[in-house]
């Protein structure tokens, strides 16, 4: 885990370059000419397309700046489709190709012996599902028989073209591109991978444990435990036996949670976590995990398959016996099981990890087999069990309340990428305080559904947990009005969904670097430069998720200077300036271009979102910080750039 993530970290450093062109052209005898443009887009990537609508990314497009000498015919013509879905955050149906595309321009020359040139660039952007490539442009020149002259560029060194930094002290700073020496002050990026994988695997290990309570579990228990006491005549045996019982558990659900990795695959993983169909489909299969849970129907396996695995068990013997004991177990409690088991994976495949799902039936799997084995070290311990009652019934109800709240996350993300409308982040909260009230009312015996059994009273247990749902109740209606609800972030919609919102607030960015940078040294403040764009899917998740967390907010305002640079900015520069980089002549011709151009230069990166800290010198005080909706880990990343700040 160490390694991968070392080498995880140490690749968020390097330069990104996920798509290569290769441009070539061929004449004919006749003057017919094709100019083709091939790109090997790296896995896991996507090159976006040609056609993409406003408000979008960058789409792919081929830019002629000389024609000279030919006619062109039609239009650029890729050799294959775009694959077309609908886009969450952008709420568009975008277009992009993955592994390879070639697109071909066809031409005419008008006269072969005078020559020709065609001279442009290809302008593209790439993303994948962690990260986007900032909007670049491959240059291209081709010349025919006799070269035509070409106009002169001149070249401008961007360093020379910036307006200098003044300070309060009156002195003159011109370093403000000075590249920087890259270091984690403060251990600023973090541990996003491992932070993931605890998650799932926590939350498997507590559905396990929820799954321990259910009418189909827990029976099993004392059963199982008397089984291996009697059959082995000795403790030493059921032991053993019981050991190799709960392990038994444990590989099946791991090879269950494998199996759908491996039918998936880590691509398609990833897809879960932003396709729309797959949202609505995880909606609809958590409501009927929910329905089935009050007691609307049973979710069962076939009964044969059971008989099957029980003769299996009849016939061997020895550890093979045990397992296939441990496999009847699991399709016996199918019923229960099952939709704790469906949740637990559909949040993990959610989460684009391609081990999440292996990861999360681990923990579920080890705290299923845990009583099994203690109550066979220990069977005295049985004597202090709860018996079997009405109470596992009311477990069941309670987990169908919990998979409701949980659909709705699904659904929302459904809803965002249609831009259907219909929830809102209040309109979520309202659905959340209805279904934990009626949870809360369901605890304290207000609320009965038709197969609950009598009871006169309700145990301590039972009255904490109501009063736990009725007071989470209390903390969601604040965000009917705006408030963060920080506790819940992950699960809500986006603030920017909040028709009605009393706890906005705002602080001023800058759009251009000298400018903000000036401003810093003017009020003696640390900077913190935002390199981020407009069709950057997780800026807007990081925008929602970490900048517009209180505490964040009150530390941005208070203490920094904020300069956010769109390195997808397509408005044009004044006149285009030509640099050299790694031994190659690019032009900027856009805002973007300058700004991506200064992250690549400055701090040899190039994705997006990127987030540092810098002096008014323009040197490093803090950072740098990508995507992580981690808002303890932003908060101590502003703090180490307050604590670092030279002024």
């Amino acid at each position: 885990m160490v390694l991968f993530l070392t080498a995880f970290l140490s690749s968020w450093a390097q330069m990104l370059t996920p798509v290569k062109w290769t441009t070539s052209v061929s004449v004919d005898d006749s003057g017919s000419g094709v100019v083709t443009f091939a790109a090997a887009i790296d896995e896991g990537w996507h090159l976006y397309s040609m056609d993409i609508p406003d408000g979008g990314p960058v789409a792919t497009s081929i830019n002629w700046e000389k024609t000279e000498g030919v006619e062109m015919e039609g239009e650029p013509v890729p050799d294959r489709p775009p694959h077309e879905e609908v886009d969450k955050v952008f709420d568009l149906k975008l277009g992009w190709w993955e592994n390879s595309v070639t697109i071909t321009q066809k031409f005419k020359v008008k006269d072969m012996d005078a020559g020709y040139c065609l001279e442009g660039y290809v302008r593209y952007m790439a993303c994948n599902d962690e990260t986007c490539q900032a909007p670049s442009s491959e240059e291209f020149k081709f010349e025919g028989k006799a070269k035509l002259p070409a106009e002169p560029v001149a070249e401008r060194k961007i360093a020379v073209e910036l307006e200098p930094a003044t300070s309060d002290a009156g002195a003159v700073d011109d370093g403000l591109w000075k590249p920087v020496v890259i270091q984690n002050v403060g251990d600023s990026t973090g541990d996003i991978s491992s932070h993931s994988l605890w998650y799932i695997f926590l939350a498997g290990f507590v559905g396990g444990l929820l799954a321990l309570l259910t009418p189909c579990v827990w029976p099993m228990i004392p059963l199982t435990v008397s089984f291996f006491l009697k059959k082995s005549g000795s403790r030493g045996k059921s032991v053993r036996d019981a050991v190799i019982y709960g392990l038994s558990i444990v590989v099946i659900y791991l090879l269950l949670g494998l199996l759908v990795t491996g039918i998936f695959g880590a691509s398609k993983l990833n897809a879960l976590s932003t396709d729309a169909v797959f949202n609505m489909a995880f909606f609809l299969l958590l409501v009927v995990f929910a329905i089935s849970f009050f007691g609307a129907f049973e979710i069962r396996l076939p009964d044969s398959w059971a008989n099957k695995m029980d003769s299996k068990a009849e016939k061997t013997t020895g550890m093979l016996s045990i397992f296939f004991m441990a496999f009847t177990l699991t399709l016996v409690s199918f019923s229960c099981t099952g939709p704790i088991i469906g949740t637990l994976l559909v949040e993990a495949a959610s989460m684009g990890d391609i081990t999440g799902p292996a990861i999360g039936m681990a923990g579920f799997a080890i705290a299923l087999a845990i009583p099994f084995t203690l109550f066979a070290v220990f069977p005295s311990w049985m004597k202090s069990v709860p018996k079997s009652g009405g109470w596992l019934n009311t477990v069941k109800v309670v987990l169908g309340f919990i998979e409701l709240a949980l659909s709705l996350k699904f659904l929302s993300v459904a809803d965002l990428a249609y831009g259907w409308g219909i929830l809102d982040r209040e309109v979520f909260i309202s659905l959340w305080v209805a279904i934990f009230g009626l949870l809360g009312l369901y605890l304290l015996g207000k609320l009965r559904l038709s197969h609950d059994s009598e009871s006169k009273g309700i145990g301590v247990l039972r009255l904490m947990l109501g009063i736990v749902s009725i007071a989470f109740t209390v903390y969601l209606l604040p965000g009917l009005w705006g408030a963060p609800l920080k506790s819940v972030s992950a699960f809500v919609p986006p603030l920017y969904t909040q028709d009605f919102n009393l706890y906005g607030g705002s602080f001023v960015e800058y759009g251009d670097y000298e400018e903000g940078m000036r401003e810093g040294a003017k009020q003696g403040k640390p900077v913190l430069v935002d390199f981020s764009g407009y069709g950057c899917v997780n800026c807007r998740k990081m925008e929602a998720a970490v900048l517009d967390n209180d505490e964040v907010r009150r530390l941005l305002e208070d203490n920094f200077v904020m300069i956010k640079l769109m390195v997808d900015d397509k408005a044009e520069l004044p006149e285009p300036i030509v640099v050299n980089e790694n031994g190659k002549e690019v032009k900027l011709r856009t805002v973007g271009d300058k700004w991506s151009y200064l992250q690549r230069y400055k701090f040899k990166a190039n994705s997006q979102p990127y987030y540092v800290i810098l002096n008014s010198d323009g040197s490093l005080a803090a950072g740098p910080v990508y995507y992580d909706e981690n808002v303890e880990k932003f908060t101590t990343f502003l703090n180490d750039g307050i604590k670092n700040y030279t002024k």
